[in-house]
C-alpha cells in the first residue's frame, strides 16, 4: 500500500464529543488487534480450508478471529451481528438502536492466497433518522480496520477524524485519543499524475469494466489498482486513490468500518441506486452497488 509519489503527513491527538463512543471504540481496537494476532498465528501454519453453503472458504482463522472478537465487544453490552454468526432474527437486530457489525476475517481468499491483503473490520452502528425501509435502517457510526499481516490499523469516529497507525500491536493498552499522537490523519496529501480507481482483484463485471471506460473519456489517464477486502476503501480514504467503483455483490459487514473511515476522512460511500450514502441492517444484509469516492 505504498503512496504513488509525494505525500504529507499529519500527526496530533484530538477530542469527541462523546467519550461513551470512544471507550467502544477502544475495545474494538482491542479487539481488532487479538483477532490479528490469532489470524498471523493461523497463517503461518498449514491450515485447511472449508466451503460454507454460499461456497465462500472457512478457515480456523475465520472461527478463531470471530471468538475472540465476540468474547472482547462483549463487554460493551451492545449485540454483535457478525458474519461467522448472522443468524439473529431481522425483526430483533432492526429495534436495536446501537450494534456491531463485524467481518472477523474479511478477504478469506486472499488469506488462502496468501497474498496478505486481508483485514479485521468492526463498525460501530447506530440506527439513523430515516424510516425503516428496504433499503436499510442504520448507519456506521465510528470503524476499525486492522491488517494483520502488516499491522497497520485505520480508525475513526464521529468529531475524532480518520487516523492510519502503523506497528499498531506495539500500543497495546492504548485507547484511541493516545493513538492519535502516534498515527496519521486522514486523507493524506498525495501528489499523482493520473486519476487512480482501486478495483476488486476477485470481482470484476461489465459494469466496472464500464465504469472505467467512463473515467478515462473524462480524465484522460487513468490508473487501475487492484487489491482484496476493506483495503480498498483505505486507499481512497488515505487519498491513495480516487474511487473505489463496486457493480458487484458484497455484504453488510464488508462495508460498514471502512464507510466510517471513509466518512471521517472526507469521502463517502454512496449506493449507486439512490446517489446518497449507504443504509444498513437491511432485510437480507446485502449491499447495494455502491462508489467510494
Amino acid at each position: 500500500m505504498a503512496p504513488a509519489g509525494d505525500v504529507t503527513v499529519t500527526f496530533g491527538a484530538v477530542g469527541s464529543t462523546d467519550d461513551t463512543i470512544v471507550r467502544w471504540l477502544d475495545r474494538a481496537i482491542e479487539a481488532a488487534l487479538r483477532a490479528g494476532v490469532a489470524i498471523r498465528e493461523v497463517y503461518g501454519s498449514e491450515f485447511t480450508v472449508e466451503q460454507k453453503e454460499d461456497r465462500s472458504p472457512l478457515t480456523e482463522a475465520d472461527r478463531r478471529a470471530h471468538a475472540i472478537i465476540g468474547q472482547v465487544l462483549l463487554e460493551s453490552g451492545l449485540p454483535v451481528l457478525s458474519e461467522e454468526g448472522a443468524t439473529i432474527d431481522p425483526v430483533e437486530r432492526r429495534s436495536w438502536p446501537r450494534y456491531w457489525l463485524v467481518d472477523p476475517l474479511d478477504g478469506t481468499k486472499e488469506f488462502v492466497r496468501r497474498n496478505g491483503e486481508f483485514t479485521v473490520n468492526i463498525a460501530l452502528m447506530e440506527r439513523d433518522a430515516e424510516p425503516i425501509s428496504t433499503l436499510g435502517a442504520a448507519r456506521p457510526l465510528a470503524g476499525v480496520i486492522h491488517v494483520p499481516v502488516t499491522d497497520v490499523l485505520y480508525f475513526a469516529w464521529p468529531g475524532g477524524g480518520a487516523w492510519r497507525q502503523r506497528d499498531a500491536g506495539t500500543f497495546n493498552g492504548m485507547g484511541a485519543y493516545e493513538r492519535t499522537a502516534h498515527s496519521e490523519r486522514l486523507p493524506l496529501v498525495h501528489h499523482r499524475d493520473a486519476f487512480t480507481i482501486v478495483a476488486s482483484r476477485s470481482h470484476r463485471s461489465p459494469e466496472t469494466e464500464a465504469f472505467i471506460q467512463r473515467m478515462e473519456r473524462e480524465h484522460g489517464r487513468v490508473v487501475l489498482t487492484s487489491m482484496g477486502s476493506a483495503l480498498k476503501i483505505c486507499l481512497v480514504a488515505e487519498g491513495a486513490a480516487d474511487v473505489y467503483p463496486r457493480y458487484a455483490p458484497t455484504m453488510e459487514w464488508d462495508t460498514a468500518a471502512g464507510h466510517a473511515i471513509a466518512h471521517e476522512a472526507g469521502r463517502e460511500l454512496y449506493d449507486v441506486s439512490t446517489n446518497a450514502p449507504m443504509r444498513y441492517n437491511k432485510q437480507d444484509l446485502v449491499n447495494q452497488w455502491f462508489i467510494v469516492q
